[in-house]
C-alpha cells in the first residue's frame, strides 16, 4: 500500500495520478525484475556532491512500482551518511523520520500502519538534511505531483531547509504540472537516464 493515500485534491490533480500511476504500472512490469534495482545502484556523482559527509539522507522504502531506493541506502551507509526513513506512529500522526542503523539488513523494520517497513519506535528520530522522495509525476524545472496525501509537503514545510531531491522512472515526466503554494519545488529529479536539476 501507498504510504500516503490520496485525499480529496483537485480533478486535474485526479485525472493526473490516475494517468501516471498506470503509466508507471506498465512501464515497471516491462522491465525484468532483476534489472529495476540496477537502474538505481547508486546516486550519480552530481547528487553525490550535494550530500555532506557524515549527513542524515532520507529515504522512502518503495512500493512496488516506485523507483527502488534500496541501493541507494546501502551505498550511502557504505560510503558516510546517515540513513533514515519515514515512521508513522499510527495513521493519523504527522510522519517524522528515524535513522536506519544497518540497510544491509531489511529484517531491522518492522510493518507501519500504512503497511510500508518502518524503523522500530526505539530507533532515533533524525532530522534529514537531504531528503529522496517518492512522486507520481515530475517536470523538468521540479515540480512534483505526489501521491496526495501530503506527508512530505507538510514534513518540508516545517524543515525548508532540506534538499529535497525526487527518484522517478522517465516515463513520469510531464510537460507540466498543477502549482499550489506549498508546493516544494525539487533540487533535483534522478531517472535511469538522466538528471534534472530544478529551481532551488
Amino acid at each position: 500500500m501507498d504510504p500516503s493515500p490520496p485525499t480529496q485534491s483537485s480533478p486535474d490533480k485526479a485525472q493526473l495520478r490516475k494517468q501516471f500511476r498506470a503509466l508507471r504500472r506498465e512501464h515497471v512490469a516491462s522491465l525484468p525484475q532483476s534489472m529495476r534495482a540496477l537502474l538505481f545502484l547508486r546516486p550519480p556523482v552530481p547528487v553525490v556532491r550535494a550530500i555532506p559527509e557524515q549527513a542524515v539522507v532520507g529515504l522512502y522504502y518503495p512500493h512496488a512500482n516506485e523507483a527502488p531506493t534500496l541501493s541507494y541506502a546501502r551505498w550511502l551507509h557504505e560510503n558516510g551518511r546517515q540513513v533514515a526513513l519515514p515512521r508513522f506512529a499510527d495513521r493519523n500522526t504527522p510522519m517524522v523520520f528515524h535513522r536506519w542503523d544497518d540497510p544491509l539488513d531489511e529484517s531491522t523494520l518492522e510493518s507501519g500502519p500504512f503497511g510500508v517497513p518502518q524503523p522500530d519506535a526505539d530507533s532515533v528520530k533524525v532530522s534529514p538534511e537531504v531528503l529522496f522522495m517518492p512522486l507520481i509525476a515530475f517536470t523538468a524545472d521540479g515540480a512534483r505531483l505526489g501521491q496526495g496525501g501530503g506527508h512530505y509537503d507538510r514534513w518540508l514545510a516545517a524543515n525548508p531547509a532540506t534538499l529535497p531531491i525526487g527518484l522517478a522512472w522517465d516515463v513520469q515526466l510531464a510537460e507540466a504540472l498543477p502549482h499550489e503554494p506549498h508546493d516544494r519545488t525539487l533540487a533535483m529529479v534522478v531517472t535511469p537516464t538522466r538528471l534534472y536539476e530544478g529551481t532551488r
